[in-house]
């Protein structure tokens, strides 16, 4: 069971893709830089071509790891609307299209029963994510995040 999450342990660490992927794509790149540098001109066309590939992984390794992250703040907008339809008092329903993505990513966070007042807080003090984050008091885990 992971240990409980809070405004300081709430970021996660995807070890395959941050300890092992990410470095040998980069290390990758780096060396076939310097195994080109070093050997010039011998084999001129292979080198360079193991630059473009290297800096194809490179670039791939990123965007997946981006578009990771955009379908999955697209997910937690949805289920924060939801959530907040199911929740919010009528007079403050009109409002949620209001909160931008990134508030409503940091609202995930915030207890069902604190969550009115905390939009109302975002929404008239206009918060950023930081401050939402730090004005929560209980602290509503998400362990199944990318």
């Amino acid at each position: 069971m992971p240990a409980p999450q809070s405004l300081k342990s709430h970021m996660r660490y995807d070890p395959p893709m941050h300890f092992f992927v990410f470095p040998v794509v980069i290390l990758n790149f780096l060396f076939s830089i310097y195994i080109t540098i070093h050997h010039w001109p011998a084999y001129i066309h292979l080198h360079l071509w193991w630059i473009i590939v290297s800096l194809a992984l490179l670039v791939f390794a990123v965007k997946c790891r981006i578009n990771d992250l955009k379908l999955q703040d697209r997910i937690i907008r949805l289920e924060e609307r939801l959530r907040l339809a199911a929740i919010l008092p009528a007079d403050q329903l009109p409002h949620i299209p209001e909160l931008e993505t990134r508030q409503l990513i940091a609202l995930r966070f915030a207890s069902d029963a604190e969550l009115p007042a905390l939009v109302q807080k975002t929404l008239t003090q206009r918060f950023e994510p930081k401050a939402i984050k730090e004005n929560i008091t209980n602290w509503r885990a998400d362990n199944h995040r990318v």
